[in-house]
């Protein structure tokens, strides 16, 4: 029995099928956990869609090696896919995710922080289990020399039955098939390895494309519509870029927790508006931060693979001082022509710990970093963007401190489902909490400015916390639910910022409850920073029905 386990060599395709085999049924455990459970598929129905489903994507993932994997790099490719279908299977079944061109561009971007987060002991047990066991196996088999003209044969003429019995199955099963695929667009992403393997070549293509092109400028016409006759009449206006805040759990929302009880307290004084019903551009930060400071809006970004400057440019060009502050994982390239400044080097024991910082830290770096701006500009205007760390998951428990955290107990893992849906929101909620403190903290500050100041703040997107089985974010748009896409934004003005402009708060408020997007904030900052360029859309500006005169 020894000798042929471990002696008696593989043909190399024989082997290569045995992998098919493994990658369709243990390594797509996800796919058919989620056809089981579908109402369509109950009963003897579930077993006839399963079989067919099963046949036919053995069918592809057999094609799938036969044309690319050859007897040279059979062991390393059985490895790396292995690693791919386990952890597409683990996120999955974990946060009920799906993989995509987006979520594998998460993947890319996603710093050690990110990481250290996601690490959990169930991780590595689905890694020792789909990768390391089975890869001992498979790399210890041995595999039997074969001549290039018979093994060129056998692999090809394999790869054209697979092809042949691919569309036998679907021919005998369409009509169940085409309308399961219909109803639940989803499983189209489940389908490992063809979901990672379409995921990356779609962004790689995308990211070529792009790369190809030269980076076209934008509002070379901009200028300041009217220039501070000192620096203390200059503007500093600051945005607050939020991270997964999702406007269900913002207590201006009308949220049964009060989330957000010192904004509540700035918006009863009159000079702060909440927006109540915004949509997001996209469900993760790589694709909203790009996207909401772009001038061609959500379907003008997703149609073009042209690079184009953003809205920074456009201010810097005017002739405003400005500056990106980053307490996240990086600016997505719409700050790399300003100055700017990240914090997670900074070691302060009064707000960071274990290399990450609480987004206060950016409010105490603020003063120095504006001091070292172009004195030039800053008398002309200033704009700062702070990118929070926010409520970014899954460890929603790290982002508050504990002087903040009222919601007990917190989810303490990564693992969310592995925690009370009640222990998630509070952690969750925690984190808003904190962004409410903060918030409110650098209004405070702007208010002691001897200048006209202002301040927005938008998030990029939500969150799910387990609503239908759903984690974290980043599904594709169209099947996000709403949890992902509706976002809180406010606005707040100085008194001398409402004189300087002319803008009566109470015509803003009125605007409170119209449907606004990440479309309306390229806009609507054009207008608070008064750049006039042709690309401004009046029909876009959040304030452009509010100044004194229009």
């Amino acid at each position: 029995m020894k000798s042929l386990i471990y002696k008696q060599p593989w043909h190399p395709t024989t082997l290569l099928l045995v992998l098919a085999v493994w990658l369709t049924t243990a390594g797509n455990l996800p796919l058919w956990l989620t056809v089981w459970q579908l109402p369509e598929t109950q009963g003897f129905k579930a077993l006839t869609t399963l079989g067919s489903l099963m046949l036919i994507l053995l069918s592809m993932v057999s094609w799938l090696l036969l044309f690319f994997v050859w007897p040279k790099w059979l062991k390393p490719a059985g490895i790396v896919f292995m690693a791919v279908v386990t952890s597409s299977s683990y996120f999955m079944l974990t946060y009920n995710v799906v993989i995509d061109a987006s979520m594998i561009a998460n993947v890319v971007h996603t710093d050690a922080r990110e990481v250290r987060d996601l690490l959990s002991w169930r991780m590595l047990g689905a890694l020792l289990l789909g990768v390391v066991l089975p890869g001992l196996w498979w790399w210890r088999q041995p595999v039997r020399a074969v001549r290039l003209k018979p093994l060129l044969l056998r692999q090809l003429g394999l790869f054209v039955l697979a092809w042949a019995l691919m569309f036998m199955f679907v021919w005998a099963s369409f009509q169940d098939l085409a309308s399961l695929m219909r109803n639940h667009i989803t499983l189209r992403y489940m389908a490992n390895p063809f979901n990672s393997v379409y995921a990356v070549v779609r962004l790689s293509v995308g990211q070529a494309s792009q790369a190809a092109k030269p980076l076209l400028p934008i509002g070379e016409d901009a200028k300041l519509l009217a220039v501070p006759a000192s620096e203390k009449e200059a503007p500093l206006v600051v945005l607050v870029v939020g991270e997964t805040v999702r406007a269900a759990n913002f207590g201006l929302s009308g949220y049964a927790r009060q989330t957000t009880p010192e904004l509540n307290k700035l918006k009863a004084q009159g000079d702060l508006v909440y927006f109540s019903d915004v949509s997001s551009c996209g469900t993760s930060t790589q694709t909203s931060l790009p996207c909401m400071f772009s001038h061609l809006g959500k379907a003008g970004y997703e149609s073009s693979d042209q690079p184009y400057e953003g809205l920074l440019d456009v201010l810097q060009r005017a002739g405003l001082a400005v500056l990106w502050i980053d307490n996240q994982s990086g600016c997505k390239g719409v700050c790399n022509r300003v100055a700017q400044h990240e914090t997670q080097a900074l070691k302060v024991p009064a707000y960071c710990q274990d290399g990450e910082c609480f987004d206060e830290i950016m409010l105490q770096e603020l003063p120095k970093q504006l001091s070292l701006l172009d004195p030039a500009k800053r008398a002309k205007g200033t704009v700062v963007v702070l990118h929070q760390m926010g409520s970014h998951g899954p460890a929603y428990y790290k982002r508050s401190p504990e002087a903040i955290k009222q919601f007990k107990p917190e989810c303490k893992t990564s693992a969310l489902q592995n925690c009370p849906v009640e222990q998630i929101v509070n952690g969750y909620d925690n984190s808003v909490l904190y962004a409410d403190h903060f918030i409110s903290k650098t209004i405070q500050w702007l208010q002691a400015q001897s200048r006209p100041t202002a301040l927005m703040y938008l998030s990029d997107h939500g969150e799910s916390l387990g609503e239908k089985g759903l984690y974290l974010h980043g599904m594709p748009y169209r099947m996000a639910p709403v949890e992902q896409k509706h976002v809180p934004m406010l606005a707040w003005l100085s008194k001398p910022m409402q004189q300087q402009r002319g803008w009566r708060m109470d015509c803003l408020q009125a605007q409170a409850g119209k449907s606004w997007s990440h479309d309306n904030l390229f806009h609507s900052m054009l207008d608070l920073n008064q750049v006039g360029t042709a690309l401004a859309k009046p029909e876009l500006n959040i304030f452009g029905a509010c100044a004194a005169g229009r």
